[in-house]
């Protein structure tokens, strides 16, 4: 028997569309609320056109400082995923690398 894991996202958007509040739930992590969060980034493959579809939000009270060590954590994270898809070794170090170089020329 396959069980079944829901992740929900709501967005509450401002008279222009823009996002204002971003909260999620996710029902295996045994979370009992919804959490807070000021941007997502989803990736979904999808098999049929193998093609990647991307959905990217930020409410309006990002800053920019905190949008930098999103991008940032995003980018070692993905060298982490791809390791452990793939056991591509020597790409996710060079994602890592370019992360490295990524947070010094953002953060400095």
């Amino acid at each position: 028997m396959s069980e079944t894991s829901t992740i929900t996202f709501n967005v509450t958007l401002d008279e222009n569309q823009i996002p204002e509040k971003i909260n999620w739930l996710a029902t295996d992590a045994g979370m009992d609320k919804y959490l807070d969060s000021k941007a997502i980034m989803i990736s979904v493959y999808d098999t049929e056109s193998e093609e990647t579809l991307r959905m990217d939000l930020w409410t309006k009270e990002m800053r920019v400082d905190e949008m930098k060590r999103f991008f940032h954590q995003t980018i070692v994270s993905m060298a982490d995923s791809l390791q452990r898809a793939t056991n591509e070794d020597k790409m996710a170090a060079d994602m890592r690398e370019f992360g490295q170089h990524f947070a010094k020329e953002m953060f400095s």
